[in-house]
């Protein structure tokens, strides 16, 4: 038996700015239309492009969606990845709490790793098989803990933007 070598390495993922996007991992192709009816019924006037990492046959990134520059960021960004059943999700009009649920109750996802507008970082392994996606990097570390004023501000971030009533 010949060992086995394992390869890391850390992409970035382009988060620009006014778009939000999901990573996560899904095990059959039809994934992509599922995700699609998901998305487009979920919010009025949402912008998306998903795309998809097929794992077997074709071994093509799947892609769908209603906007071309966000279809764009997700094939590219899929490509990058490169990681068997891995999906790619960019959004406008709408923030990834408005469709998570729906996105979390499609029988084929099997795990989401982000849902954010922060910068991303994907950790993937690479063997003699393929790709793996094994985490994301969602920003950066904390570098304290709020007081008072920063936990009002966070209270009234959050009514303001109507997320809270009060």
């Amino acid at each position: 038996m010949s060992e086995a070598k394992l390869k890391l390495e850390v992409i970035r993922v382009e988060v620009p700015e006014g778009t939000n996007v999901i990573i996560g991992q899904s095990h059959f192709i039809k994934s992509v239309e599922d995700l699609y009816e998901t998305l487009v019924t979920s919010m009025p006037n949402i912008k998306f492009g998903l795309a998809f990492c097929e794992a077997s046959g074709d071994r093509l990134v799947r892609y769908d969606g209603n906007d071309d520059e966000l279809i764009k960021l997700a094939v590219d960004a899929a490509k990058s990845i490169s990681a068997g059943h891995t999906f790619v999700i960019y959004l406008k009009n709408a923030w990834p709490i408005n469709v998570l649920n729906a996105i979390k109750s499609v029988q084929e996802v099997v795990t989401l790793f982000c849902a954010t507008a922060n910068p991303v970082q994907v950790i993937v392994a690479e063997t003699d098989q393929g790709r793996a996606l094994l985490g994301v990097v969602d920003g950066f570390k904390p570098v304290g803990v709020e007081d008072e004023e920063k936990r009002k501000e966070r209270i009234e971030f959050l009514r303001r933007i109507g997320y809270k009533r009060g």
